[in-house]
């Protein structure tokens, strides 16, 4: 067996709590999802400034619509990890425990468990609220958070990476990419989360950057942005650990990530499909005078 490097034996060495405040420990992980809010608002903000005309949003009209994005989210990130991931039928019947911070013991451990791709349909249901109650364009909105949470999302995943959470598949020992293995319980286990934070992160924002260019339509951004990192999530599957309590499905062995990244690459196909076909609004025909 090869000597272990510093970086295979990275987790011996790190604490995942950053400090304490006041009696409550504060995570790296935390420190990484504000900073990912923070990237996420000031890109948007960015563009609203360098695009007026693509998006036309006013700013205030950014700021109220990030606090309902960021609620429905968090919302559908946590109902969404109870039913797909966890004893849905518990918390079907005790919906107060979904957000309780406390174990048994009545000692303060924080909420773990966040479905990214319940996030997702939190984050569409907020949209589309915001947008009918504030007569809003629903689909500019999409097009600007999309382009938004790419580079966020990698702050995400390095947050998920420091502490000791979502681990990669396990690595021979005697694996020639042994170098990449973080060691985990005495096995050396890809580092999955970092894996994420650059195909899921860096690169559907090149994506998403060089798509902007040629995507004029309202909309298309969204779809680009559904099937890239549908796509980018089914690779880094293939690195991921599936969830203990999951495991793989079918002949194929796809972990649940993958099923639903499908259902989400479909979903976008099928909201190019309706922008694709969707007719231009009809124009009155001025009747000419004889």
């Amino acid at each position: 067996m090869r000597e272990l490097s510093a970086w295979n034996l990275f987790y011996e060495s790190f604490d995942p709590i950053a400090f304490e405040l006041f009696g409550f420990k504060v995570h790296w992980y935390g420190l990484c999802y504000v900073g990912a809010l923070l990237l996420a608002l000031f890109i948007a903000s960015f563009l609203l400034r360098r695009f007026p005309a693509r998006f036309g949003i006013e700013s205030k009209s950014l700021e109220s619509y990030f606090v309902w994005a960021e609620v429905g989210v968090i919302l559908g990130a946590r109902i969404g990890y109870v039913l797909i991931y966890g004893d849905g039928v518990y918390y079907l019947t005790h919906p107060w425990q979904i957000f309780n911070p406390f174990n048994a013991q009545g000692e303060f451990v924080g909420i773990s468990g966040f479905s990214y791709h319940g996030g997702v349909i939190g984050f569409l249901v907020a949209t589309i609220v915001f947008c009918r109650l504030k007569n809003q364009p629903l689909l500019r909105y999409l097009d600007l958070a999309t382009f938004s949470i790419p580079l966020a999302y990698v702050l995400g995943r390095i947050g998920n990476f420091l502490n000791h959470e979502l681990f990669g598949r396990v690595i021979e020992a005697d694996s020639v990419l042994a170098f990449l293995g973080v060691l985990v319980d005495g096995e050396l286990r890809y580092p999955s989360q970092l894996f994420e934070a650059f195909l899921e992160g860096i690169v559907v924002f090149v994506l998403m950057a060089w798509a902007f260019r040629f995507c004029k339509k309202d909309g298309y951004l969204s779809v680009v942005y559904g099937m890239g990192y549908a796509l980018a999530r089914f690779v880094c599957e293939f690195f991921r650990e599936a969830d203990s309590q999951m495991g793989y499905y079918g002949t194929l062995g796809l972990s649940m990530g993958q099923i639903l990244s499908i259902v989400m690459f479909v979903g976008a196909g099928l909201l190019f499909f309706l922008l694709y076909t969707q007719k231009p609004p009809n124009k009155r025909r001025k009747k000419c005078k004889k």
